[in-house]
């Protein structure tokens, strides 16, 4: 059985610039399909825009207040809501307020599937 708790795994920042925590994924446990992370976004700060050629995301927001950007369309974002980031979607979420929110990913994250402009 493998269980992982959230205060046990230290940030780090990814490809995007967003700060986050791995849940589960391919360094902490054997992950083979997916991996889930808290992300955390300072007030006024954005991820890069970007997109992954191979993994499609999950975001579900539990703190504070954005805006998602997918391939150009923009649109408020605040605690429960989830969003659909499809493989090849260019996207970036922006902070209102600071953000908190859960990310997963399938297949799970990996910094060589995160492309910029």
């Amino acid at each position: 059985m493998i269980i992982q708790n959230l205060s046990s795994q230290k940030p780090f920042t990814t490809k995007d610039g967003s700060e986050i925590r791995s849940i589960l994924d391919r360094a902490n446990a054997p992950v083979l399909n997916q991996s889930l992370a808290e992300a955390r976004i300072p007030l006024g700060e954005a991820t890069e825009r970007h997109f992954h050629k191979l993994s499609e995301e999950f975001y579900f927001l539990l703190e504070g207040n954005g805006t998602m950007e997918i391939d150009g369309e923009t649109q408020a974002v605040a605690p429960g809501d989830a969003i659909l980031i499809p493989p090849g979607a260019w996207h970036q979420i922006t902070a209102d307020t600071p953000l908190r929110f859960l990310c997963a990913c399938a297949p799970p994250y990996a910094h060589e599937d995160t492309y910029f402009q």
